[in-house]
């Protein structure tokens, strides 16, 4: 039987350091960090902190993003089981700030990919109907909607992240209405793919759209030869995705340092 211990050592081994990195524009190695530059901004990684000087890496990674690159921001990413134990205020006392922790949820996909039956909603594929930058633009307005604007990506950004073929978009629809959506990405060379994206209109909540929307990622995600599924979850995300069977393995804070 998989554990939760189980689970975090493969999401350490497996979604650390080059997973996180692999898409960036730049990336630089600093003692065991490695310090990527994206088109949005910059991002810090690491499997463990264990055995270096943590405040001269965190100086370290301040003068790289603030003297060697153009970004506006950069984003260090804590995990609740990082050591050492006051990592968050060590980062806090060099000028980043934290914003709202998430719980990291894992679990098989294959447990996940159960059928769920609601009449009235059509849970497909983005560009099944051949329309694929109108389900693109239809579905990044509605999660805009929800999550406030500048926090997803662009369209074209997204249209390229289809056109790799590692990312594939999934909709539900109530009478030709976006109302929930999410995005299924492969990790290349893991045995994961995140669960990223999930939104629901408001007045759409309540009645398993997002949980149907989370079956069809991972009925998905079993055809690609995908193990785990994970996701970083917001408390309105975590209770349903654990009702769908994903495990709480650790949190997730965001520390971020601004030019």
């Amino acid at each position: 039987m998989t554990t939760v211990d189980d689970l975090r050592e493969a999401y350490d081994d497996q979604l650390r350091l080059e997973a996180e990195v692999g898409r960036a524009d730049d990336v630089v190695e600093l003692g065991p960090l490695l310090l990527a530059t994206f088109e949005h901004g910059g991002f810090v990684t690491y499997r463990s902190l264990e055995g270096h000087d943590v405040d001269t890496l965190i100086s370290g990674a301040i003068v790289h993003f603030r003297d060697r690159t153009d970004v506006a921001t950069f984003e260090w990413k804590t995990r609740g089981h990082d050591w050492p134990e006051d990592l968050g205020e060590r980062l806090t006392a060099h000028g980043l700030v934290a914003e709202p922790a998430e719980t990291v949820m894992i679990g098989e996909a294959a447990a996940l990919a159960v059928p769920v039956d609601l009449p009235g909603v059509t849970v497909r594929r983005v560009g099944e109907t051949g329309d694929v930058r109108g389900d693109v633009e239809a579905m990044l307005a509605m999660q805009e909607s929800v999550f406030g604007r500048g926090r997803g990506p662009s369209v074209e950004s997204a249209l390229a992240s289809l056109e790799s073929g590692e990312a594939e978009m999934w909709l539900a629809e109530v009478d030709g209405t976006v109302v929930c959506a999410g995005r299924l990405q492969v990790v290349p060379g893991t045995e994961f793919a995140g669960i990223w994206g999930g939104a629901t209109l408001p007045e759409h909540r309540g009645r398993g759209i997002y949980r149907a929307l989370v079956s069809a990622r991972a009925r998905s995600a079993v055809d690609r030869g995908v193990r785990y599924l994970h996701s970083d979850s917001t408390d309105m995300s975590r209770p349903i995705l654990q009702r769908s069977g994903l495990l709480p393995v650790t949190t997730t804070t965001p520390y971020v340092w601004t030019r």
